[in-house]
């Protein structure tokens, strides 16, 4: 059946009949997208004509009017319906009567509505008290009745919009920027809302009503296509949801791709990411351009008075760089620059403006990104130093390359750079696209350049750490491949090629040996040394290593793992000086370990202390991103317990229960002094809690005491918990793998877990290792969002390395326990 029979169908059969049309025109695979938006926007039409028609013959100067999306012919499946009854005042009551014959059936559909009914006169007075009914207004669309009223109406409301325009702009602005805060960027969201985040289709409506009022105008090229990229989205999301939503939630996220034709959720995250990027940078251009235009509004009087009325003065150009200038706030291309003939020209003006914290101008970019040759290869010395100084420039960095990226001149650039624009990352850590996080990360680098020797290093590798997560595999190891490429193509030399590749290489290097190795071993501090190389090397790392952690989001970085790293980049930097690091038996136990031994040997029960730990690191190097409040480290919770099994699970069930997050986690046994038998466990962990404050100490010894005779179910109670957590919606996370990590230490078998984190699941791992008959010598645990990768140092029942094939059968044994 076409659209016109499905009209005419609903013209004939009244709401019944509408609805049967509709579900066909929603459910056929004929038409999608605009088509079909404007074909439901057709056949809604008509049969709301039917319905105006039918309880309107004796009334003049009505009119049924559609604004808002509505109005724009833009229809969703379960799109609201904007309707406005106009009316020339005459007859009041008709009127209302004639709103009901309209408004019910609507209604008894169970479609949503959005219903005014007004005069010409108070519809104009509404739109000038609420910002938000004069953009509906804009959009409005004659659909019956009087179509004189209906146009009067149009005309009136557009000449206000464009009369008080100097003064509604800027409130729809602050409208859009609040919006933006409430909503966060559509761009970067793994469960945006594409109407109300910014980008959104508020936003893109926003760039309309600007247009429509003549002031200032939005870069059209692409916008339309970016329009009817989310409305299918939302489209997509409707029909699959069968609900009026605009989230894109996870959970329905690969349904919405299959209804699009598109290959995974990834792909669809991807499209909509492009398309709210060029929402957002048009938006960016266009409000610029207001603020130019009333500023200058407000200046011209004042100049035309001092200058007798005379013609209108030249603007100010100051020179920033070769080709490049400044103009009203913006960096524009001098009146002698040719970019046809100046391949570095882009970089030089990027730069510029990177470093003059102005915008690059709109119409500057697209010259040079129409002209511009491209660079030889490798890059002249000076291109290579514009690309350095652009990255170094900190803040200001960000709003150029995303001009330079929405003109195209960054995979002009850097071909590889189009593999991870855009790219989502599934990840609770991570608050960015990878794109964004490579420049998140540079600019954090910047802050820290006068750390390393070589600051334009730590830059480019910033900007290319993550360049492999395009490509399959492990990204570290693609990405070392694709940073040589990159390198000697900017002009890097063979030596600085070789560091940018290890720097890229082994970017996780130090935070995931700091969080999950011993320290305290020789053989860790020898691998990480071996992999780095030199101190410069090692330097450049360290600084690497926090600026990507500080780009990634509030989780990826603290004080405690800034402490740990540090404690690390000193034994590899000893290393590497050529000091042999101690073996770990040489290390001697505290007084405080020796008096919560002798006492807990003495009582025959545990003892345990706990002390804040909030000094900063003790670190130059780090001091610089170590606030002048220090965060806590933690807190030290020292257990002396007598030798017995089951001490790892009962402490960590015990500390679960207590809601409090172990950070890290030591395990060892101490002989007691001559002519006392028997040894100690003695338990150094930093601990944390996750909410409130930390229970008293008399408290916890009192129910580990419980835990370790048997009398605590400690199972049981975070079993008991754990139910009662709500269950809220969302994917199902990966299940937990379990690895032996080969050669990570001579005196003990390492294993690693990573796992979704959940209360217990140190318990649940010790129970496990229990049940093994394995020591754990120590551990170190590290959470990041919800996921948990632990390392645990474990040995035999004689204190040795576990054998290869016992230690593999641990390793199942326990993942298998994690997944059941």
């Amino acid at each position: 059946m076409t659209s016109t029979d499905m009209r005419t169908e609903a013209e004939d059969s009244g709401p019944s009949g509408y609805a049967a049309a509709r579900l066909r025109l929603l459910q056929g695979e004929a038409q999608s997208g605009p088509p079909r938006r404007t074909a439901l926007a057709e056949l809604t039409d008509d049969w709301l004509t039917g319905l105006f028609d039918a309880g309107s013959e004796a009334l003049r100067g009505v009119s049924l009017v559609a604004v808002g999306g509505y109005g724009r012919g833009e229809l969703s499946p379960r799109s609201d319906l904007d309707l406005l009854l106009l009316h020339d005042g005459s007859d009041s009551g008709a009127v209302a009567a004639l709103a009901d014959r309209i408004w019910y059936p609507v209604w008894d559909l169970g479609l949503a509505l959005d219903h005014s009914v007004r005069t010409p006169a108070e519809a104009r007075k509404t739109s000038s008290e609420d910002l938000k009914v004069q953009l509906g207004l804009l959009d409005a669309r004659h659909i019956a009745g009087d179509l004189g009223l209906t146009a009067g109406l149009r005309t009136a409301v557009l000449a206000d919009w464009r009369n008080q325009a100097p003064k509604r702009l800027p409130e729809l602005q602050e409208l859009c920027a609040e919006r933006a805060e409430r909503q966060g960027e559509l761009q970067y969201l793994l469960e945006p809302d594409l109407k109300e985040a910014r980008g959104g289709l508020r936003d893109a409506t926003a760039l309309r009503a600007v247009a429509a009022s003549w002031l200032a105008d939005a870069p059209r090229e692409g916008l339309t296509d970016a329009r009817r990229r989310l409305l299918d989205v939302r489209d997509a999301l409707h029909l699959t949801t069968g609900r009026a939503t605009d989230r894109l939630a996870l959970q329905e996220q690969d349904q919405v791709a299959a209804e699009l034709g598109l290959l995974d959720a990834d792909t669809l995250l991807r499209q909509v990411y492009e398309a709210a990027r060029v929402v957002s940078y048009a938006s960016d251009v266009t409000w610029r351009e207001v603020g130019r235009v009333l500023r200058s509004r407000a200046v011209r009087p004042r100049l035309r008075a001092m200058l007798g009325g005379g013609a209108k003065p030249a603007a100010e150009r100051s020179p920033l760089a070769e080709g490049v200038v400044e103009q009203d706030g913006e960096v524009v291309l001098a009146r002698a620059a040719r970019p046809e003939r100046d391949p570095v020209l882009p970089l030089r003006a990027a730069a510029a403006a990177a470093q003059s914290g102005l915008p690059l101008s709109l119409h500057a970019v697209r010259r040079m990104a129409a002209a511009a040759r491209p660079l030889p290869t490798p890059w002249p010395a000076e291109a290579r130093e514009q690309l350095v100084t652009l990255l170094g420039s900190g803040r200001p960095t960000i709003e150029v390359w995303e001009a330079l990226e929405a003109e195209g001149l960054i995979t002009r650039l850097l071909p590889d750079w189009e593999r991870v624009r855009c790219r989502p990352q599934r990840n609770a850590v991570h608050i960015w696209t990878v794109d964004r996080h490579l420049i998140e990360t540079a600019v954090r680098a910047s802050e820290l350049a006068r750390r390393v020797g070589r600051p334009d290093l730590l830059l480019v590798a910033s900007l290319l750490h993550d360049i492999g997560k395009g490509w399959p595999g492990d990204h570290s190891v693609a990405g070392e491949i694709i940073a040589r490429d990159v390198a000697a193509r900017i002009g890097f030399d063979r030596t600085d090629v070789a560091v940018l590749a290890t720097l890229v290489r082994h970017h996780l290097l130090l935070i995931d040996t700091a969080t999950r190795r011993d320290l305290e071993d020789p053989a860790t501090v020898r691998s990480v040394a071996e992999a780095v190389g030199s101190q410069g090397t090692l330097e450049l790392l360290h600084a690497l290593t926090e600026a990507d952690a500080l780009a990634t989001g509030p989780a990826a970085w603290s004080s405690w793992r800034g402490s740990l790293v540090t404690d690390l980049v000193k034994r590899v930097s000893a290393v590497l000086a050529g000091d042999a690091p101690e073996e770990p038996d040489a290390v001697a136990p505290t007084a405080e370990q020796e008096r919560l031994a002798i006492e807990s040997f003495r009582t025959g029960g545990p003892v345990l202390s706990l002390r804040a730990q909030t000094e900063p690191v003790d670190s130059e190097a780090a001091s610089a991103s170590v606030p002048e409040d220090p965060e806590p480290l933690g807190v030290e919770l020292l257990i002396a317990v007598p030798d017995q099994p089951g001490v790892l699970p009962a402490v960590a069930g015990v500390l679960a229960m207590h809601r409090l997050t172990v950070r890290t986690a030591g395990l060892r046994a101490l002989d007691l002094p001559d002519g006392v038998e028997g040894s100690v466990l003695l338990l150094d962990w930093r601990v944390a809690a996750e909410y409130g404050s930390l229970p008293q100490a008399a408290r916890l010894r009192a129910d580990l005491v419980r835990a370790l005779d048997g009398s605590l179910d400690i199972a049981g109670r975070l079993a008991e918990r754990d139910a009662a957590y709500p269950r809220r919606r969302g994917t199902i996370a990966p299940p937990a793998r379990v690895t032996v990590a080969p050669a990570a230490s001579r005196h003990a078998t390492v294993i690693e877990v990573r796992a979704h984190d959940a209360p217990g699941l140190l318990h649940r791992i010790g129970r496990a290792f229990e049940e093994a008959n394995v020591r754990v010598r120590s551990m170190h645990v590290s959470t990041l969002g919800s996921n948990a990768v632990d390392a645990f140092y474990l040995t035999g029942a004689k204190g040795s390395p576990l054998p290869g094939e016992e230690a593999a059968s641990v390793a199942r044994g326990l993942e298998e326990m994690l997944r059941g």
